[in-house]
This record gives C-alpha cells, sequence and structure tokens, in this order.
C-alpha cells in the first residue's frame, strides 16, 4: 500500500511519527508542497533560504522527494488519485491558518475514500492536553511549565527506514522552487556559519552541549558569549525535534556533563517555546489583536525613517545596532539584545 507523507516544518527521519507511521504501512511518497498562497504566513526570504538547504538535506536522507507549488488542498487529492496513495499522513502544526487548511482538508480526503492520520512531531505536548485545574488553557508561563514537567515527556524514537517511491512525471526542481536570493545574494556568508538539516541540527545540539550548556544558566546572558545553543530555525524547521533535545539534556545531566540547575534552565526555554505554541492554539487571535484590549488605545507613532533605522542599525543606540547588523550579516541575534531591540522599537520609538 503506498502512503503519502506531507512533509510541513518537520523535515527529518528521526522521532517522525507521520513518517514512522506511513513506513509501517508500506511504500512512501513523501512530499513537499511550496504553498505562496499563504497571505502573511507566507514563508520570508531568510526562512525561504533555510528551507531551500533543508529540502536538499531531507532529499539526500530519503533519497527521493517530491517537490510542488501551489495549495495543498487541490494538490494533495490529485497526488494521491495519481499515485494510487491509499492514506495521507502529516505532523500538525499550529498557526491558525494552517488548522483551518488542515482540518478542511483531512474532510476532503476522508470523504474520498482516503484513509488521514495526523501525528504531533513538534512540541513535548499537544496544546490541548496541558490544562489548569479548571479545565481552561493557561495564561502564564510558570504554572504551566509546571504543569507541563508533571506530565513527563515522551522518549524520541528511532529513523525508520522507508521504501520510498515517486511518481517518475511530474514535481519541480529544488533549484526551480527559486528559495535562494540572488541580485543580491545577501545570504552568501550564512553557509559558513549554518548547516540545515537534520545532520546539522544533530551536529548544533552535541556543539551546544558540550560547549555552551556548561554554565548555561549564567553565561546566557551576556551578548557576547557563544552560551547560547542556535536550535532556534533547526527546531522551527522540524530538523529536530524537542523530544530529542530533551533526551540530550538529560543524557549530558546524568553522565555528569552539565548541572542539573543549568540543565533545567535551558529546558525551560523550550518551555516557552510551547507556551508560544499553547497560547496561539487557544488564543488564535493573537496575531492580530491585543492580549489586552486596553492597548487599542495605545498612542503608536508612524515613522518611515525611524523604523528604516532601526532596520538597518542606524538608531545611534550601539546595542540595538549592533544586534540588527548581528541580525543581517548571520541571521541571528542573541537572546538578550533580541528583548532589547523589539523593546526599543515598541517602547521607544512606539511603532
Amino acid at each position: 500500500m503506498v502512503s503519502i507523507v506531507w512533509f510541513r516544518q518537520d523535515l527529518r527521519i528521526a522521532d517522525n511519527p507521520a513518517l514512522a507511521a506511513a513506513a509501517a504501512r508500506g511504500t512512501v511518497l513523501p512530499v513537499y508542497i511550496l504553498d505562496d498562497e499563504a497571505g502573511p504566513w507566507r514563508t520570508g526570504a531568510a526562512s525561504r533560504w533555510w528551507l531551500h538547504h533543508s529540502l536538499a538535506a531531507l532529499e539526500r536522507r530519503l533519497g527521493q522527494l517530491l517537490l510542488l507549488r501551489g495549495d495543498p488542498r487541490r494538490l494533495l487529492p490529485d497526488l494521491a488519485a495519481q499515485s494510487g496513495a491509499t492514506a495521507v499522513f502529516w505532523n500538525r502544526c499550529y498557526e491558525p491558518h494552517a488548522i483551518a487548511r488542515d482540518k478542511a482538508l483531512k474532510r476532503d480526503l476522508a470523504g474520498r475514500g482516503l484513509g488521514v492520520s495526523s501525528h504531533n512531531a513538534s512540541l513535548l505536548h499537544e496544546p490541548w492536553e496541558v490544562k489548569t485545574k479548571n479545565g481552561d488553557p493557561f495564561k502564564v508561563y510558570t504554572p504551566f511549565w509546571r504543569a507541563c514537567q508533571a506530565r513527563g515527556t515522551a522518549s524520541p524514537r528511532r529513523a525508520p527506514r522507508p521504501d520510498v517511491a515517486i511518481p517518475r512525471a511530474g514535481g519541480e526542481r529544488l533549484d526551480d522552487l527559486g528559495l535562494l536570493p540572488k541580485h543580491p545574494d545577501w545570504a552568501a556568508g550564512w553557509r559558513r556559519i549554518w548547516t540545515p538539516g537534520e545532520e546539522g541540527a544533530s551536529r548544533r545540539l552535541r556543539a551546544f552541549v558540550v560547549e555552551g550548556l556548561v554554565r548555561y544558566g549564567a553565561l546566557r546572558d551576556r551578548p557576547d558569549l557563544p552560551h547560547v545553543s542556535r536550535l532556534s530555525p533547526h527546531l522551527h524547521w522540524g530538523e529536530i525535534s524537542p523530544r530529542q533535545v530533551w533526551a540530550a539534556i538529560e543524557s549530558a545531566v546524568e553522565a555528569g556533563d552539565a548541572s542539573r540547575p543549568d540543565a533545567e534552565k535551558f529546558l525551560a526555554e523550550l518551555g516557552w517555546r510551547e507556551f508560544s505554541h499553547h497560547l496561539l492554539f487557544h488564543f488564535p487571535k493573537l496575531p492580530d489583536e491585543n492580549w489586552r484590549p486596553a492597548f487599542d488605545a495605545y498612542p503608536w507613532r508612524r515613522s518611515t525613517s525611524d523604523l528604516d533605522a532601526w532596520r538597518r542599525g542606524r538608531t545611534g543606540y550601539p546595542l540595538v545596532d549592533a544586534g540588527m547588523r548581528e541580525l543581517w550579516q548571520t541571521g541571528f541575534m542573541h537572546n538578550r539584545v533580541r528583548m532589547v531591540t523589539a523593546s526599543f522599537l515598541i517602547k521607544h520609538l512606539r511603532i
């Protein structure tokens, strides 16, 4: 039996429950669909650079990967009909537009007689699993994270060995998707800094455990030191799972290579990532509406010149400008400086 595995933000083989379930069923048809019609959620230019290299890495790992461009709601039913697939598997996304799309797609595919199965590959806990004693969603981080810790964390799954087959005709070449910047190539130096893909993510995690986890609790606050994980883009594109990160940190503590306080401080950063997904799931208007309605009357300023100065690192405030220039040059900004630059934009410039 042929099963379609629709890759999204889960570009890895190991600890990929959708891929594992499909591989256990029979032949796997792996597909990635570039959807450029997602409106304000359309993938940005820097993420597209990363996506290009991550897809190349995934294709090398799988041996084959079908690349399509367009609306998944049209392409997936067509692909199932053309390939003879009898089931479609995917791992869940939690943005409001993705939830609406996936629900509609699941109804359509099931109505066509196809099996549809979705899984959790991105979070330690599903947003609907973590509740207050009254059964409500959490609105404060500390009790939320305490509840998550009480639930425990599942162990990551080993990589399956799927039997992969894709149709000979159809599909796009990776280069033809136009994901890389060209005129100018503002990301030319990024290949020396980042290694997108599952193997790059694993190496980055191992390097952090060895070099950055010791004294992480104190040194993470120093923008002049590299005591940060730099795992965020790998986690975003699903090249590594939070379960894998959690297991590696716990193993380091058990082996005596890291202290429990440093480990807890870092794992709490995974907690903030979980909390962000939790809030977005339960309060889907967050991207467009203020958390507190009182802020609807906030006296925002409109200043194109101030906004451009902030974007280009030319405000005259050294720490703000250093952070923004680091972002332009490397695609990364230290976590403390992110707070400073964001606060400067919102509270100082009131933009």
